[in-house]
């Protein structure tokens, strides 16, 4: 019997060491949000005032080509109406129709100016954008990580991005858990005395950078 009480002594010492360790070792769990860090951080606020201005100065380049498009198919129309004049002569109205056709041409390699001028541009925008965030992101998440090992964290996750269902990867957790705030002074430390610009879009290739000649569709 009193070896049984024993055994029963040993077997509850060990049960109770490893529950101790088992609570030692439980992971601690930290949550942060990357998107707010992102848009909240003074280098992003300033790269979007930088893609503002390119912004503005290829709006003012699409707006001469369109001009410069614009004034050929205004001359195209003079010399369309020369060649439809029944008062012209023959040989008039055939000169007056040999240079609308290549008024026409040059109206047509405008065009493809504006057209490649504007996907060049939306696909450079493009670039900077991703290669900008891509590096701002693992900057910021390097920062993050440092401040969650110095808190003992097992574990830090974020909190902003969705899954496949299209929510956020955490749909709970303890504000007390979330050291974003702390993680966006560390950020923010080094931050220049300047505005807070927003977002600057880049010139696109819709209707309002086509050149259209009256009467001609457009080519493709």
């Amino acid at each position: 019997m009193k070896k049984s009480i024993q055994s029963l002594v040993a077997v509850a010492a060990i049960a109770l060491t490893t529950l101790a360790t088992r609570a030692e070792t439980a992971p601690t769990i930290l949550v942060v949000d990357l998107s707010k860090l992102f848009d909240s951080h003074w280098k992003t606020q300033e790269q979007n005032a930088k893609l503002q201005a390119d912004a503005a100065k290829a709006k003012e380049q699409v707006a001469q080509i369109q001009s410069e498009g614009n004034a050929l198919v205004e001359q195209f129309k003079a010399l369309n109406e020369q060649a439809k004049n029944p008062a012209a002569t023959a040989d008039a109205k055939a000169k007056a129709q040999a240079d609308a056709q290549k008024m026409y041409d040059q109206i047509q390699q405008k065009r493809s100016e504006l057209d490649s001028f504007a996907q060049s541009t939306q696909g450079s925008f493009r670039k900077r954008t991703q290669t900008f965030k891509t590096l701002m992101v693992e900057e910021i998440s390097k920062i993050a990580v440092d401040i969650a090992k110095k808190k003992g964290a097992t574990f830090l996750l974020d909190k902003s991005g969705p899954t496949m269902a299209g929510v956020s990867n955490i749909l709970y957790s303890d504000p007390r858990l979330d050291i974003t705030d702390e993680v966006m002074v560390a950020i923010n430390a080094d931050r220049p005395a300047a505005g807070s610009p927003g977002a600057a879009p880049a010139p696109t290739s819709g209707d309002s950078t086509k050149i259209t000649v009256p009467g001609i569709t457009p080519s493709k």
